[in-house]
């Protein structure tokens, strides 16, 4: 069998990598082993906050409709609740963005799922 030299593809690989960590502090930049640890805790943070990002963003809009609806004199679970009996189908970041942008239209939502929870009781 054929003897196989791997110099090329090994430098290649090392130099993507260290590529990968330009501007990372102390040997992190220029040392392959701790740019390759490096580069693998920043990977796993990127993944883990791809999804706690969505989460946040749900918590802002949750935060937005309830400080909408409460000037309005609602909570947000009862404004909710209201909004699903009138069959008003908005998620909450299209209602968090009324809420900051149009509060007038915001406020005859409120109106709807007002007149919805009175008629449901």
């Amino acid at each position: 069998m054929t003897r196989v030299k791997r110099s090329v593809s090994a430098k290649k690989k090392r130099r993507a990598t260290l590529e990968r960590a330009k501007g990372y502090r102390g040997t992190a930049n220029s040392n392959y082993r701790r740019a390759k640890e490096t580069l693998m805790k920043a990977d796993s943070y990127a993944y883990r906050d791809r999804r706690n990002r969505k989460r946040d963003f749900r918590r802002l809009w949750i935060t937005r409709i309830n400080a909408a609806a409460r000037l309005n004199g609602m909570t947000y679970a009862t404004f909710m609740h209201g909004l699903s009996e009138a069959g008003i189908e908005l998620d909450r970041k299209v209602l968090a963005d009324i809420a900051v942008r149009d509060p007038e239209t915001f406020r005859r939502f409120v109106d709807a799922a007002r007149e919805a929870t009175a008629a449901e009781s």
